[in-house]
């Protein structure tokens, strides 16, 4: 387990945050399809935090995308580096994420996050903030649909709505990964397009509402925060 330090001139305030926002949104990569579907390797990431303890603890799990077998996992923990502020909670998960990411023995290929890339307010969640940092082709997928509507989409698993703002602009899409289940909600983050990102978000959801990759970062965070807080 790595342990992680605020890195220094990390955002303090809001406003320092939101610039930072704005100058890497520029950034981002949206021309390109990405890795396609069942191929390579796929890399969930999530965080647990313990809020009273002020620590947060990030997993990063490799799995081979056509198999979906655990092929490496590493984690990292360290102060949480922000307040919440709904819009800026990449804020506080990215200095751990990146140590997680760091960690791992092999590339990781697409970067699954748990959250929101271009479906977020200001166009730039953690998985399109994750990606400009590291290069990497990342797509976010969401319990939650933030702040844009959408129609329900059809009943059958692979059935699809967009993920509106402001009326008419897709920032995501409302994909049914089970039959008759509430959907997930899946977004861009960069290097990807959004027709792959969906198609990704079924290859990882065989079984359950949840992509594999995000149930398995979400165990192991959670176990490391554990670890870390029963120590203290």
């Amino acid at each position: 387990m790595t342990t992680v330090n605020i890195p220094a001139a990390w955002p303090a305030t809001e406003e320092e945050a939101r610039a930072v926002q704005d100058g890497l949104r520029a950034r981002v990569v949206l021309g390109e399809t990405g890795p396609p579907p069942g191929t390579g390797r796929v890399t969930g990431v999530d965080v647990a935090y313990d809020d009273e303890r002020d620590v947060v603890a990030a997993a990063a799990v490799v799995l081979d995308a056509a198999s979906l077998d655990v092929v490496a996992e590493a984690t990292a923990v360290g102060r949480i580096s922000f307040p919440y502020v709904p819009g800026l909670l990449a804020f506080r998960e990215i200095p751990t994420v990146l140590a997680a990411l760091d960690a791992l023995p092999c590339e990781p290929g697409l970067v699954v996050c748990d959250g929101y890339g271009l479906a977020h307010p200001r166009r730039f969640g953690l998985a399109s903030h994750l990606g400009v940092l590291t290069g990497l082709p990342t797509i976010g997928v969401a319990k939650n649909p933030f702040a844009f509507t959408y129609a329900d989409p059809a009943a059958a698993r692979g059935s699809a709505a967009p993920l509106l703002a402001d009326g008419d602009e897709e920032v995501g899409r409302a994909l049914r990964t089970r039959a008759g289940v509430k959907p997930v909600f899946v977004s861009v983050g960069h290097r990807v397009d959004l027709d792959n990102a969906c198609a990704h978000t079924l290859a990882l959801t065989p079984r359950f509402r949840l992509p594999e990759s995000t149930r398995r970062a979400d165990a192991l965070c959670r176990r490391a925060l554990q670890e870390v807080t029963t120590r203290h």
